[in-house]
């Protein structure tokens, strides 16, 4: 397991690498930061060869790339063109993105896998009929319509919630946004435990439990959920990236000061040093989730051994 740990950490490095290059082309490639600063008035040429010159956009793309690589690890992510550091915002934006991130995942877990094996174990009938037709409801709604009538209805009609959340975004404030920023990802994780769950039923496993006469929620819990949960961990794994990335339009609906408001006001603004700093993390933070979904494959299937 150990040597399987350190190859998927060495494999991460041309990765990771590969990919904040693409990010980092696409962001300074685009547009010209120095004059979206500006807006409409011209810069001055020596006041804007004096900001090219202090965020190194006087030199070829290639080598800001290098420049910034060496210093992202020494912890230095650059300062935005307001002169306040990188490190500095991401303090502030991603331990509220985290908590909004968990609420999600627990609601995904909670009651996306009660309904998949609800459903999966009740195939055909009513009940799953109508979770189907529930979730498939929920995919197609857009998560800014959703957002914007759970806030209409329950903060401004209602009064039930806050319509906005406070900077300190603490974890009751963020019970609804958190389920906003679910419902799409809680309808996958129903279907694909549903359709596991109703597969595995029928494998000569389940039935040979049976015939040994295993309490039905033994069964259930020790032998078919746990068979069936491999392909619900690969899509929470990836999903905990997209939570944290996709929490854009949840946080902007709601006005959350985390990661998604923080890449919104760096795209706007052309704010670069912004965007590729929080991009980077974002990019460490599938590579570990994928990491961490690898390893949970053994703990939930025996059969599986890393070398």
């Amino acid at each position: 397991m150990g040597r399987y740990v350190i190859r998927r950490l060495l494999q991460m490095i041309p990765v990771f690498i590969g990919t904040t290059l693409i990010i980092f082309v696409m962001v300074y490639a685009v547009g010209d930061p120095v004059n979206a600063m500006f807006g409409d008035r011209a810069p001055d040429p020596a006041t804007a060869a004096q900001l090219r010159a202090e965020f190194n956009l006087d030199k070829p793309v290639w080598q800001q790339y290098v420049l910034y690589l060496g210093n992202i690890f020494t912890g230095d992510f650059g300062n935005a063109f307001n002169g306040q550091p990188v490190i500095e915002l991401m303090r502030t934006a991603f331990p509220i993105t985290v908590r909004l991130a968990i609420v999600a995942i627990v609601f995904e877990i909670v009651i996306g896998l009660t309904l998949g094996v609800l459903t999966g174990l009740r195939r055909g009938r009513p009940v799953d009929t109508s979770v189907l037709m529930l979730t498939l409801v929920v995919i197609s709604v857009p998560t800014f319509v959703t957002g914007t009538l759970l806030q209409f209805l329950l903060g401004v009609k209602w009064g039930w919630i806050q319509p906005a959340v406070t900077p300190e975004a603490p974890i009751g404030q963020l019970i609804v946004p958190g389920l906003v920023l679910a419902l799409v990802s809680l309808a996958y994780v129903t279907r694909l435990t549903r359709t596991s769950i109703a597969e595995n039923a029928r494998a000569d496993y389940v039935r040979t439990a049976v015939a040994k006469g295993l309490p039905r929620s033994r069964v259930t819990v020790r032998h078919l959920l746990r068979n069936s949960l491999i392909p619900v961990v690969t899509f929470l794994g990836t999903d905990v990236g997209n939570l944290m990335a996709g929490a854009l339009v949840t946080e902007r609906i709601f006005n959350i000061q985390g990661v998604g408001f923080q890449l919104w006001q760096g795209i706007v603004r052309q704010n670069s040093p912004t965007v590729v700093g929080f991009v980077t993390i974002l990019v460490i933070v599938f590579l570990l989730a994928n990491l961490l979904v690898d390893l949970l494959y053994a703990v939930l299937d025996p059969r599986i051994r890393y070398g």
